[in-house]
Order: C-alpha cells, then sequence, then structure tokens
C-alpha cells in the first residue's frame, strides 16, 4: 500500500525508547561480555606460561615430558589453559555466527555446532592431559 503525502508516520510519534523496543535486551550481552573479557584475561599468563614450558621442553625425551606433566600444577594449569581457551573460542565463534548469520534456524544450528565441537574438543584435550599426567 503506498503512502499518501499526508499520511502520518509512526515512527515519528514514537519516543526513542518506543523505537528500540522489542530490538532485544540491552542487558543480554553483559553476561557474555564479561565471560570472554574475563577467559581473555586468564588466557594471557596460561598461555605465556605454556609458551615457557614448552620452550623449557624442547628437545627433553618424552620421559621429561610425561615427567613434567605428572606434576599436579602443570596438569591444574593445562586444563585451565584448556577450558578458557575453548570457552573463548566457542563465545568468539558465537558472535561473528549471531552477526553474521541472518536466517535463524542457520543461526542456531551454527551455534549448536560450533558449541558441540568446542565441547568435544575440550573433553579429547582434557582426557589427554589426564592419561598422560597419570
Amino acid at each position: 500500500m503506498a503512502r499518501t503525502r499526508n499520511a502520518p508516520n509512526v515512527d515519528m510519534m514514537r519516543s526513542p525508547l518506543g523505537r528500540a523496543r522489542g530490538l532485544g535486551s540491552a542487558r543480554a550481552g553483559s553476561g557474555h561480555w564479561w565471560a570472554m573479557n574475563l577467559s581473555s584475561i586468564a588466557l594471557v599468563p596460561l598461555t605465556l606460561w605454556f609458551i615457557w614450558a614448552m620452550i623449557r621442553l624442547a628437545g627433553t625425551s618424552r620421559q621429561d615430558v610425561v615427567a613434567w606433566m605428572a606434576s599436579p600444577l602443570s596438569v591444574v594449569l593445562m586444563l585451565c589453559l584448556i577450558v578458557a581457551t575453548f570457552h573463548h573460542a566457542q563465545a568468539g565463534l558465537q558472535v561473528v555466527i549471531e552477526d553474521y548469520v541472518h536466517l535463524p534456524g542457520a543461526r542456531l544450528a551454527a551455534v549448536l555446532l560450533v558449541k558441540a565441537v568446542a565441547v568435544l574438543l575440550a573433553l579429547a584435550c582434557i582426557i589427554s592431559v589426564l592419561r598422560v599426567g597419570f
């Protein structure tokens, strides 16, 4: 239906709050934002520790690496690194998918696939660390 010249524009009569209603909660992303920031902050020292450990272990035997991994501190830090890495990667990919995939069904499928792959890969890494460490 074509608009006539003198017909009032409904959006013109609404306040900015009225135009924004129904477009999503302004608070919905704050938890996601905090999770991303906390995981990125945790990843800095964990990644530096991991790089330092790998440089220190370069050229050593498998038995030395297994002995290093058997240390409770090494196992705990490695598990923290794995959890933080996969959580951060999954959350970042979810943001990209939500921003660029416009079909709701495809968006949901992609987010669920990313979450499932992240959980499976994290579990595989965790099991590997526990098998080597114990």
